[in-house]
């Protein structure tokens, strides 16, 4: 079993930056792809960013590329979102996922193992 508590959310003017922490309990964090999806009201859970077991490999939404970054840190079992240019429409609750499974996929079927989300409110 796999425990993920994320921290960092908040609210942010539009423009500005947060930096999510995702935190896993286990000794085996260092092999699991790791990803964050997000979900505003009234629309689908979404693929926001995902960066694979190794760290060589990240993987963004169109949305997202170029203002956000995805890192790990296997040492301290966190992987971080790195969150720049907030735009309204980034507001959301962010959640971390894991996967056990050796590739990277950007649907939340895939993943195995879910935080409780951080809210990301982004003001005009």
């Amino acid at each position: 079993q796999v425990q993920l508590v994320e921290s960092g959310g908040g609210l942010v003017q539009a423009g500005g930056s947060l930096r999510l922490s995702c935190a896993a309990s286990g000794r085996t964090f260092s092999s699991y792809n790791m990803c964050w999806f997000r979900q505003a009201p009234g629309k689908e859970r979404e693929f926001v960013a995902a960066r694979s077991w190794s760290g060589g490999s990240t993987y963004y939404a169109d949305s997202v590329k170029g203002r956000f970054t995805i890192s790990r840190d296997n040492a301290k079992n966190t992987v971080y979102l790195q969150m720049n240019s907030l735009k309204p429409e980034d507001t959301a609750v962010y959640y971390c996922a894991a996967r056990t499974h050796s590739t990277v996929v950007a649907v939340s079927r895939g993943y195995d193992y879910w935080g409780q989300g951080t809210q990301v409110t982004v003001s005009s």
